[in-house]
């Protein structure tokens, strides 16, 4: 399983781990990923997501119908066939 966002696309980071003698070591910096079901009033049914905690925080406000919407107006191709 990847660490990526289906909502937002969002991927980890790199950067660098320093050290107390400011040694540099390369390090990954991972999204919150979290995977839930989501009820969409639309479809009648539940859908299973994995997305970053601010995802679903927009998706609880909005609706996912809705965000998946504005996604896809701004150009994000989201993988629900479903919506």
């Amino acid at each position: 399983m990847s660490n990526i966002c289906e909502l937002t696309g969002v991927r980890p980071l790199t950067g660098n781990k320093v050290s107390h003698s400011n040694m540099k070591t390369k390090r990954r910096f991972y999204p919150n990923l979290q995977t839930k079901k989501v009820f969409v009033p639309e479809l009648n049914d539940f859908v299973e997501i994995k997305a970053t905690a601010k995802a679903f925080r927009t998706v609880s406000k909005l609706g996912l119908y809705e965000y998946v919407k504005k996604l896809q107006k701004k150009g994000r191709d989201i993988g629900f066939d479903e919506l």
